[in-house]
């Protein structure tokens, strides 16, 4: 038996086939959500973009499905499942025949989960992969089998657990979002701290939020924390990274401090700090909800896609939103205030502020925040 699992062993590692946390949690899980921006995200933009500036040409029906009628938005909005599964099998490695075959996987996996499609999108397309890996090339007739298992094994699991893992996740999802709507103060602390420390981690924050469906007051703490690690980091460096930290860390992603929090773990105390405390006033003063795509969610201020997503919400609230009671509204000039103030402003001063008291007690010292 030990001689068998050491063949197997030396195979899958032939076959590039790593059964790692950072393999799946790390890589493919950012790869998912890649995927989402690209199709989803990209998808509400273009729609909401076309019915708030009246552009026809993102009006139009492109083509009719089952008596639907698609735009180009709501074109990619269709292609998020195989997105995804491409992503997250080009994260994995996987050959060309694989990722092809993932199209038809990701599809049947993201309809047959329903809300929570984009985690049971994670699971299948991670196994099918790995399998359509494990017998690449390994045949005469690999244009045959290798299409064949990621195809059979894929869409196989699919019908037996996309369901039940998309309930799950939307019901983990719901509780959430119901929580935080009962008590805003608590739960906006926790959701915008938790989802900003995911934001800054190795992992996406924004495929947790897609996963999850994290929407209303729950997606706008969720925004809140993203939106305090990358202001944050980026305004607190800025002595030592100048315009193009702000602008890297600010538009792309506080991950880039990673190298450096584990050196001085103490420098995420202010951008932790300000998420504590623009996480409640976005749920209780503001009311802030994020009513777009879940993924913006955990977009933070990256590509200003959070924001984006919270004005897309007002116009034109997504599936998942609308689910969980969710209506198109008028924005007044108070919730752009709060959207200004939640976004930028707050986690800006916020960890400033912080930052520039733990440089005064020796916490944060010069060059600790500098970035190679």
């Amino acid at each position: 038996m030990k001689k068998f699992f050491r063949a197997f062993a030396a195979f899958c590692k032939r076959k590039d086939v790593e059964f790692s946390a950072r393999r799946y949690g790390v890589d493919a899980l950012g790869a998912m959500a890649q995927g989402l921006f690209c199709s989803l995200l990209i998808g509400t933009i273009l729609d909401t973009l076309g019915s708030q500036l009246h552009i026809g040409a993102l009006t139009a029906t492109v083509f009719t499905l089952n008596d639907v009628g698609y735009t180009v938005g709501k074109c990619c909005s269709l292609m998020a499942g195989p997105a995804m599964a491409v992503a997250i099998g080009y994260a994995l490695r996987a050959p060309a025949m694989v990722l092809f075959s993932l199209v038809t996987v990701g599809f049947a996996t993201n309809q047959l989960g329903g809300a929570g499609g984009p985690l049971a999108v994670l699971v299948t397309a991670c196994i099918a992969a790995e399998a359509g890996k494990l017998v690449s090339k390994e045949t005469k007739i690999d244009i045959l089998v290798t299409p064949l298992v990621t195809v059979l094994v894929g869409v196989g699991l699919a019908a037996l657990i996309a369901a039940p893992i998309g309930t799950a996740a939307s019901q983990v999802g719901r509780l959430i979002v119901w929580a935080t709507t009962q008590q805003p103060f608590v739960m906006g602390i926790i959701v915008s701290v938790v989802v900003g420390i995911a934001l800054t981690l190795p992992i996406s924050s924004a495929a947790i939020c897609a996963a999850l469906s994290l929407t209303g007051l729950a997606g706008g703490a969720a925004l809140a924390g993203c939106c305090a690690n990358m202001v944050g980091f980026a305004v607190m460096s800025f002595r030592e990274n100048r315009w193009g930290g702000l602008v890297s860390q600010g538009l792309g992603t506080s991950m880039l401090q990673m190298g450096n929090i584990v050196k001085n773990p103490r420098i995420w105390i202010p951008p932790i700090v300000a998420s504590a405390v623009t996480g409640p006033v976005a749920t209780c003063i503001f009311k802030l909800e994020m009513n777009g795509a879940a993924v913006n969610s955990g977009m933070g201020t990256c590509g200003l896609c959070g924001p984006i997503g919270v004005w897309t919400g007002w116009a034109s609230p997504s599936e998942a939103a609308i689910a969980n009671g969710a209506a198109a509204i008028v924005p007044a000039a108070f919730d752009w205030l709060g959207l200004l103030l939640v976004s930028i402003v707050l986690p800006a001063v916020i960890s400033w502020a912080v930052a520039l008291l733990l440089r005064k007690i020796g916490w944060i010292k010069e060059n600790d925040l500098k970035l190679d």
